[in-house]
């Protein structure tokens, strides 16, 4: 049950702090009210009977589509090589990109 009486001010002035904005009353007050409503939703999840729910991350059940890694052949250096702009020692150039 959400206690009523829970002062939020001293919460909104140290999250103020933590991100180093300053807050007028008024913004501090419509804060307050925002923290206040978000906690309520937390009451009402506290009700809702999850006993036989498995926990999860994810709404859905995810899986892994991705094949398995297996060593296969590979190209050689002249079939990898043979539609690259510029290329030396069996290597690509490419154009400098740091200074």
């Amino acid at each position: 049950m959400k206690d009523k009486s829970f002062d939020h001010s001293v919460h909104i002035e140290n999250i103020a702090m933590l991100a180093r904005i300053h807050l007028t009353n008024q913004e501090r007050q419509g804060l307050a009210k925002s923290l206040d409503e978000i906690l309520g939703y937390f009451d009402k999840l506290r009700m809702v009977n999850v006993e036989g729910v498995e926990p999860s991350a994810h709404v859905f059940q995810l899986y892994n589509i991705l094949r398995g890694d297996e060593v296969g052949t590979s190209f050689d250096a002249k079939t990898a090589l043979q539609n690259a702009p510029k290329q030396r020692n069996n290597q690509v150039i490419v154009p400098k990109v740091v200074e």
